[in-house]
């Protein structure tokens, strides 16, 4: 059922390096045509570092990693892709339906394949009153459960980032930064929280993934979290006005559930004009360039 492009299954034969990346910042994330323009960027960025990319999406029904010029454009360009999360797959799958995958859903299709690095912007986490909405991110729980290496900006700004960290550590998922001692904040460098450990290579990275497989304890993933350069960063003081601000409408406005990080993510980059897009993608490049080198270093061990 899962099918994996030639390029991607070659590349794994001979164990060179692939990187998994998501399609849902493709289809929902950015508007159109950047989206698309965006998409191939990001591919690009991954075989100038030596990798293959795997972009990850759902097509009539078909799990694919790995995704050619038309499928690609398909995703970007079609109406009615859907969102699909890990626990939509089946349901995906038997109705013939067509999605762009989140991290958990790409996560799970990525180590199917046997692809072991990802890249992505940021993680979900733990929402903001999470005592009285229960609500978290699925991220979590299947990482928790899933043997990848995630290249990200750490988790959405958006979120309950100190809850977030302390349920990844009841999940038994190993967090570390990379070139920092600071929990990066997706928009941000610094979340203002640490990290308990700094890993400064992508070879450091790389002996960090060959020791969860020779310990042999539960799969579960490495979340590697690499700040966006200061310079690229939204300013922290118009972070915080815009958040606080998105989140007062938010509540004013009953938005709820799954609406809440959407509304959340259009407020700012509406009234940043732009600052908190541009930022985003700053974090995305940068993640899949360090993925790109940690699945090459990988290979090599």
């Amino acid at each position: 059922m899962l099918v994996v492009s030639e390029e991607v299954r070659e590349a794994l034969a001979a164990r060179r390096p692939v990187v998994a990346l998501e399609s849902t910042i493709i289809a929902h994330g950015l508007p159109r045509p950047r989206n698309l323009q965006v998409a191939r960027e990001l591919e690009q960025v991954v075989r100038l570092e030596g990798a293959v990319p795997a972009t990850i999406a759902v097509l009539d029904g078909e799990p694919h990693v790995g995704l050619n010029k038309e499928q690609l454009e398909r995703v970007a360009n079609e109406e009615g892709i859907r969102k699909l999360g890990h626990r939509d797959l089946p349901l995906a799958v038997a109705a013939r339906a067509s999605g762009a995958t989140t991290v958990s859903a790409t996560a799970m299709l990525a180590a199917l394949a046997g692809v072991r690095v990802f890249a992505t912007g940021g993680l979900g986490g733990v929402h903001r009153e999470w005592t009285v909405t229960q609500d978290e991110s699925a991220d979590l729980g299947l990482l928790a459960r899933t043997r990848i290496a995630v290249v990200c900006a750490g988790v959405k700004s958006i979120l309950d980032v100190p809850a977030t960290l302390q349920r990844l550590e009841t999940l038994g998922v190993a967090v570390a930064g990379y070139g920092t001692e600071r929990f990066p904040g997706f928009y941000l460098s610094d979340s203002g929280h640490p990290v308990d450990w700094t890993l400064r290579t992508p070879e450091e990275v790389a002996e960090v993934i060959r020791a969860q497989d020779t310990l042999g304890g539960p799969d579960s993933a490495l979340v590697v979290a690499h700040p966006v350069p200061e310079d690229e960063q939204l300013d922290p003081g118009l972070h915080a006005r815009v958040l606080a601000d998105a989140l007062r409408a938010c509540g004013e406005e009953g938005i709820t559930g799954q609406a809440v990080t959407p509304f959340l993510l259009d407020y700012l980059v509406q009234h940043t004009d732009g600052a908190s897009l541009r930022a985003n993608l700053a974090a995305v490049r940068g993640n899949v360039r360090l993925a790109a080198r940690i699945a090459a270093a990988w290979t090599r061990v």
